[in-house]
């Protein structure tokens, strides 16, 4: 039941419990719940808040400032040999300016890589959901195939039970000696400690699954799956090769270098001067009676343009030029050095998928051996034709081939979910 290849479900949870907790279920819930998702989506909408606040600086500035001065002594200069006092003992004014950005390389910068920004911002939250599924989707298939050894512990219990019985009937009526029914209590005790081993291991790897997706404490989390179609799940394409471009690591990098270029442009852009619109209204208030202040106002105003150009800086928009074309080569290098990764990563996983799925194949049919020769040699020791011995060495081997079967299961569905990841085919 891989949830890499069904399409979003229906959630069946409330706001803190899951209903039936099928593998497409929790992974819906740990999208919703998981804290490093949440935050995740924290920081999509802090970039773009961002991106915003970058491009405010493209609207009108409008500002007000509201002024007041009093004079202790006020300034004298001397006009005509005479001594002059210039300016008044209270002096206020209300100044309204306002500015507008023409060319300024920030602004511009902000505005051509808004939404490459943006989807930078996206693809790491969809990178972390990609790991949060193949995480859940390993440990979902691990807790099961514990839940599966306890189930096979428990079959073998109840066989074991009855060979005791039927050694120690078998030792009252004088057939076998008592070292039969003895051996069938070692089994048996053995069998019973396994099962207590998986089901501690079981909680450990319930309370595991628990966290990963932020589940409530003290609540139970009975996984839903049906172990009939556990086989139809890691059917695999092995002839299709790799697409780099479907990989979310690739497209990170691919926006990163996009970023790049817009970072040369911008120190270009260096060389280009900036220009600024600017106007100011102010009344201005000139008064030696504070109480008469402002009975008259003396208006000024002005528009006009600001144009900044820096000369020379010490050869510093050379460099940083030079730097950013650097930088550019480097993330050049980390998407050659991310295809040999995925390269690496897909014919290992591969190889482990093919080695997998060999071994669970032997497996499946060592089961099915080992439950006929086991059949077989209890019926020949309840006729007495076998010892004992044979019964306790085929149900070892039964015992072995289960386990094994369902190791094997749960490593050949990892191997294909490790396989689809260095694919770019994990979805949520």
């Amino acid at each position: 039941m891989m949830c890499c290849s069904f399409p979003v479900m229906a959630q069946q949870y409330t706001d803190s419990i899951l209903k039936e907790p099928t593998l497409t279920n929790v992974i819906q819930y740990a999208l919703k719940n998981q804290p490093a998702v949440q935050q995740s989506l924290i920081d999509e909408a802090t970039t773009l808040l961002q991106v915003k606040s970058k491009l405010a600086d493209w609207y009108p500035q409008v500002n007000f400032n509201y002024l007041y001065q009093h004079n202790f002594q006020v300034q004298t200069n001397i006009i005509g040999g005479n001594p002059v006092r210039l300016g008044v003992n209270n002096t206020s004014a209300l100044q309204f300016s306002l500015s507008q950005t023409v060319f300024n390389r920030d602004v511009l910068l902000a505005r051509q890589t808004k939404n490459i920004v943006l989807k930078q911002s996206k693809q790491q939250s969809d990178n972390t959901k990609i790991d949060l599924v193949v995480a859940v989707s390993k440990t979902f298939y691990d807790l099961l195939t514990t839940i599966q050894q306890i189930k096979v512990a428990d079959q073998n219990i109840d066989l074991l039970q009855q060979s005791l019985k039927d050694a120690v009937a078998q030792y009252h009526a004088g057939i076998v000696d008592k070292t039969d029914y003895k051996r069938a209590t070692i089994a048996l005790n053995n069998a019973i400690a396994t099962k207590k081993v998986n089901s501690e291991a079981l909680l450990a790897k319930t309370d595991n699954l628990k966290a990963l997706i932020n589940y409530p404490r003290g609540v139970e989390l009975n996984i839903v799956f049906d172990s009939s179609r556990l086989e139809n799940e890691f059917a695999l394409d092995t002839l299709q090769g790799v697409d780099y471009t479907r990989r979310i690591e690739y497209q990170i990098l691919e926006t990163q270098k996009k970023l790049q270029e817009a970072n040369m442009q911008y120190n270009k852009w260096s060389y280009i001067p900036s220009l600024t619109a600017n106007g100011a209204y102010n009344l201005n208030y000139l008064n030696n009676n504070f109480s008469k202040l402002y009975s008259q106002s003396f208006p000024n105003s002005y528009a006009g343009l600001t144009l900044s150009f820096p000369i020379f800086e010490g050869g510093k928009r050379k460099y940083n030029i030079q730097q950013s074309e650097w930088q550019l080569k480097r993330t050049d290098l980390d998407i050659v050095n991310f295809k040999n990764q995925v390269n690496s990563e897909y014919s290992a996983a591969m190889a482990n998928y093919k080695s997998s799925l060999s071994f669970f194949l032997t497996m499946k049919e060592n089961v099915s051996l080992a439950q006929e020769v086991f059949d077989v040699i209890r019926l020949q020791y309840r006729s007495g034709v076998k010892a004992y011995l044979d019964l306790i060495v085929s149900e070892t081997d039964l015992r072995t081939a289960q386990i094994n079967y369902f190791d094997a299961l749960f490593q050949v569905i990892s191997s294909k979910i490790d396989v689809e990841k260095s694919k770019g085919e994990i979805r949520y």
